[in-house]
């Protein structure tokens, strides 16, 4: 079946992220017919650039996601747009919520203002699960970037599709948890966990991809998908990375030690994937959750194999954390 990125002109804001990165090179496996990698990080933009030389139909462009005039002119003759341009970084976030702002809500309406302006056909914009009942700046920007998108598809006239999907921890991504363990295991440790009640849900780059493009594929208008994740404890996910890391830096599991920081400012213990609310008018598929449009009922025959689910609740109340070996035996396809 052909991918809905075949032939398709493409932007990637953000596109030197890890998450930008994969979805380039997706939209290369697919057959996009032109690719354009935005971003503001000059460096990243080279090595990026040396790394797919051989591509032609890859467009390098520098700038910021603030400045309109730019967003609009490069998202100029796009069929697709992937919104992964953001601060993310929970604590740098809390530090500087004026920037923050500017960048998660103020550069997301950038980008659908200019969509719509330019006859954008599709735009997804990259959230995550601190969006749900946030208590801290980066995941309350990220709400309002979600509410925009969708209320742009509620009031828009044009025929821009927006709609959003909701990460989890996306393992070995830049910036993620997992690079920053190594490093602690590579100094002989110790490895700093906040709380050891903590929970995260977690991803790999190939489900985050697959999730873009198939909501990508089904999106209406205004929703919000959701992949159904794993829970881990992080406590478990730091032992299970002392084995397998470990002997590769030469020590033993048994003397790399954990040290307690505790929480920073705006963590929670555990992140959620929906609010209660949303529970209550979300479609399930099999592999992820459908919040729909504002003001409109949830229709499951919009969307292929979906169904309105009887107690979404008991999904959540019935989610454990996978165990330690399960955990193991992923790592190892990572490392």
């Amino acid at each position: 079946m052909q991918s809905i990125l075949y032939k398709k002109n493409i932007l990637v804001t953000g596109g030197t992220g890890s998450i930008g990165q994969a979805l380039v090179k997706r939209a290369i496996s697919d057959g996009a017919k032109h690719i354009k990698v935005f971003s503001n990080d000059e460096n990243a933009l080279y090595e990026m650039e040396l790394e797919f030389e051989k591509f032609k139909n890859i467009e390098y462009i520098i700038g910021d996601i603030r400045d309109n005039e730019k967003i609009f002119s490069i998202i100029k003759n796009c069929d697709i747009v992937f919104h992964a341009a953001a601060l993310k970084h929970v604590d740098r976030c809390e530090l500087h919520p004026l920037e923050t702002i500017t960048v998660n809500i103020l550069g997301t309406n950038n980008v659908a203002k200019a969509a719509i302006r330019q006859g954008v056909k599709i735009v997804i914009s990259i959230s995550t699960d601190k969006a749900v009942n946030p208590i801290g700046v980066m995941g309350a920007t990220k709400l309002l970037a979600e509410k925009l998108f969708s209320a742009e598809a509620f009031h828009s006239n044009s025929k821009t599709i927006f709609a959003s999907v909701r990460f989890g921890n996306v393992f070995h991504t830049r910036g993620s948890i997992l690079p920053r363990i190594e490093k602690q295991i590579q100094k002989g440790g110790p490895i700093t966990l906040t709380d050891e009640r903590m929970n995260r849900f977690f991803m790999t780059k190939e489900d985050a991809v697959n999730l873009i493009v198939s909501a990508t594929k089904i999106a209406r208008g205004g929703e919000t998908f959701v992949l159904k994740m794993p829970l881990l404890r992080l406590n478990d996910l730091f032992e299970a990375m002392k084995e397998i890391i470990s002997p590769k830096y030469g020590y033993a599991p048994d003397q790399i030690k954990t040290k307690k920081i505790g929480i920073r400012p705006g963590e929670k213990l555990t992140e959620y994937l929906l609010t209660s609310f949303e529970m209550e008018h979300a479609l399930e598929t099999k592999n992820f959750f459908i919040i729909p449009k504002m003001f409109e009922p949830a229709d499951p025959k919009k969307y292929p194999g979906s169904k309105k689910p009887k107690n979404i609740t008991t999904y959540f109340e019935n989610l454990s954390p996978i165990p330690k070996k399960e955990i193991i035996k992923f790592l190892k396809t990572i490392y």
